[in-house]
Protein backbone atom coordinates (compact mmCIF):
# COMPACT_ATOMS: atom_id res chain seq x y z
CA UNK A 1 0.00 0.00 0.00
CA UNK A 2 1.60 3.54 -0.85
CA UNK A 3 1.45 6.49 1.42
CA UNK A 4 -1.26 8.67 1.30
CA UNK A 5 0.43 12.13 0.10
CA UNK A 6 0.41 15.01 2.35
CA UNK A 7 -2.32 17.90 1.75
CA UNK A 8 -0.36 20.82 1.43
CA UNK A 9 -0.07 23.17 3.85
CA UNK A 10 -1.49 26.24 2.46
CA UNK A 11 -4.48 24.77 1.31
CA UNK A 12 -4.63 22.62 4.82
CA UNK A 13 -5.39 26.18 6.88
CA UNK A 14 -7.78 27.16 4.89
CA UNK A 15 -9.32 23.51 4.51
CA UNK A 16 -9.33 24.03 8.82
CA UNK A 17 -11.88 26.58 8.26
CA UNK A 18 -14.74 24.09 6.64
CA UNK A 19 -17.28 22.12 8.62
CA UNK A 20 -15.73 18.98 9.80
CA UNK A 21 -18.28 16.68 7.59
CA UNK A 22 -16.66 18.96 4.16
CA UNK A 23 -12.95 17.93 5.14
CA UNK A 24 -13.83 14.62 5.70
CA UNK A 25 -15.61 14.08 2.68
CA UNK A 26 -12.46 16.00 0.52
CA UNK A 27 -10.26 13.92 2.02
CA UNK A 28 -11.99 10.88 1.21
CA UNK A 29 -12.37 11.59 -2.57
CA UNK A 30 -9.31 13.09 -2.73
CA UNK A 31 -7.65 9.93 -1.67
CA UNK A 32 -10.10 7.77 -4.17
CA UNK A 33 -8.84 10.13 -6.99
CA UNK A 34 -4.73 9.78 -6.23
CA UNK A 35 -5.68 5.77 -5.97
CA UNK A 36 -7.02 6.10 -9.29
CA UNK A 37 -3.93 8.23 -11.08
CA UNK A 38 -0.98 8.32 -8.18
CA UNK A 39 1.00 10.04 -10.88
CA UNK A 40 -1.38 13.40 -11.07
CA UNK A 41 -0.39 17.10 -9.93
CA UNK A 42 -3.00 18.39 -7.77
CA UNK A 43 -3.00 22.29 -8.39
CA UNK A 44 -4.44 24.00 -5.46
CA UNK A 45 -6.26 26.98 -5.70
CA UNK A 46 -8.68 28.96 -3.59
CA UNK A 47 -10.88 31.77 -5.62
CA UNK A 48 -14.63 31.51 -5.07
CA UNK A 49 -14.05 27.94 -4.01
CA UNK A 50 -10.92 25.94 -2.46
CA UNK A 51 -10.21 23.81 -5.59
CA UNK A 52 -8.04 20.57 -5.76
CA UNK A 53 -7.68 20.65 -9.64
CA UNK A 54 -6.29 16.88 -10.49
CA UNK A 55 -4.20 17.61 -13.96
CA UNK A 56 -1.84 14.58 -15.95
CA UNK A 57 0.68 17.77 -16.40
CA UNK A 58 1.37 21.01 -14.13
CA UNK A 59 -1.08 23.10 -16.48
CA UNK A 60 -4.55 23.61 -15.57
CA UNK A 61 -5.22 23.04 -18.99
CA UNK A 62 -4.89 19.19 -18.96
CA UNK A 63 -6.67 18.46 -15.87
CA UNK A 64 -9.30 16.01 -15.25
CA UNK A 65 -11.20 16.73 -12.55
CA UNK A 66 -11.49 18.87 -8.98
CA UNK A 67 -12.75 19.28 -6.05
CA UNK A 68 -14.33 22.82 -5.37
CA UNK A 69 -15.01 23.09 -1.64
CA UNK A 70 -18.09 25.97 -0.89
CA UNK A 71 -19.40 27.05 2.11
CA UNK A 72 -21.56 24.05 2.55
CA UNK A 73 -20.83 21.58 0.27
CA UNK A 74 -18.59 20.33 -2.53
CA UNK A 75 -18.67 19.04 -6.23
CA UNK A 76 -16.55 16.47 -8.35
CA UNK A 77 -15.97 18.53 -11.28
CA UNK A 78 -14.92 17.01 -14.76
CA UNK A 79 -12.74 20.06 -16.71
CA UNK A 80 -14.38 18.49 -20.22
CA UNK A 81 -17.35 16.86 -18.83
CA UNK A 82 -19.16 17.34 -21.88
CA UNK A 83 -16.98 15.99 -24.44
CA UNK A 84 -17.00 12.76 -21.97
CA UNK A 85 -19.38 9.99 -22.36
CA UNK A 86 -22.09 9.56 -19.52
CA UNK A 87 -24.34 6.85 -20.35
CA UNK A 88 -25.55 6.91 -16.95
CA UNK A 89 -26.42 10.91 -16.96
CA UNK A 90 -24.40 11.99 -13.63
CA UNK A 91 -22.96 14.71 -14.67
CA UNK A 92 -25.28 18.11 -14.14
CA UNK A 93 -24.60 21.50 -14.72
CA UNK A 94 -24.59 24.20 -17.77
CA UNK A 95 -21.52 25.48 -18.59
CA UNK A 96 -19.91 24.95 -22.41
CA UNK A 97 -17.59 22.24 -20.84
CA UNK A 98 -17.37 21.55 -17.01
CA UNK A 99 -19.72 19.03 -15.17
CA UNK A 100 -19.77 17.86 -12.03
CA UNK A 101 -21.82 15.43 -9.79
CA UNK A 102 -22.86 17.02 -6.21
CA UNK A 103 -20.99 14.73 -3.30
CA UNK A 104 -23.18 14.72 -0.11
CA UNK A 105 -21.81 10.71 0.82
CA UNK A 106 -18.82 8.87 -0.28
CA UNK A 107 -21.32 6.51 -1.83
CA UNK A 108 -21.55 10.07 -4.47
CA UNK A 109 -18.63 8.60 -5.79
CA UNK A 110 -17.05 5.26 -4.65
CA UNK A 111 -19.32 3.55 -6.86
CA UNK A 112 -18.37 1.54 -10.44
CA UNK A 113 -19.90 4.42 -12.36
CA UNK A 114 -18.37 7.10 -11.13
CA UNK A 115 -15.25 5.28 -10.94
CA UNK A 116 -15.48 4.45 -14.92
CA UNK A 117 -16.00 8.32 -15.50
CA UNK A 118 -13.10 9.65 -13.97
CA UNK A 119 -11.04 6.65 -15.67
CA UNK A 120 -12.64 7.90 -18.97
CA UNK A 121 -11.23 11.85 -17.97
CA UNK A 122 -7.65 10.30 -17.24
CA UNK A 123 -7.90 8.98 -20.97
CA UNK A 124 -8.99 11.82 -22.84
CA UNK A 125 -6.71 14.73 -20.31
CA UNK A 126 -3.65 11.92 -21.61
CA UNK A 127 -4.93 12.04 -25.44
CA UNK A 128 -5.43 15.95 -25.28
CA UNK A 129 -2.78 16.66 -24.19
CA UNK A 130 -0.18 18.68 -26.52
CA UNK A 131 2.93 17.90 -25.55
CA UNK A 132 4.66 15.79 -22.08
CA UNK A 133 5.14 16.92 -18.81
CA UNK A 134 8.35 16.77 -16.39
CA UNK A 135 5.68 16.99 -13.48
CA UNK A 136 4.35 13.95 -12.15
CA UNK A 137 2.58 13.26 -8.96
CA UNK A 138 3.52 16.59 -7.36
CA UNK A 139 1.56 19.14 -5.72
CA UNK A 140 1.64 22.49 -6.43
CA UNK A 141 0.03 25.63 -4.38
CA UNK A 142 -1.61 28.39 -6.61
CA UNK A 143 -2.82 30.27 -3.17
CA UNK A 144 -1.54 33.20 -2.76
CA UNK A 145 -0.62 34.08 0.68
CA UNK A 146 -1.38 37.70 1.65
Amino acid sequence: MTKARPIHPDFQLLLSFKEQSLIDLFRDLREYILELYPESNELLYHTHALTAVFSISDKLSDAFCMLPIYTNHLNLGFNNGTLLKDPHSLLTGTGNLIRHIDVKKPGDYRNPKVKTLIKEAIDFAIKDMEKPTRSIGKTLSKIKKS
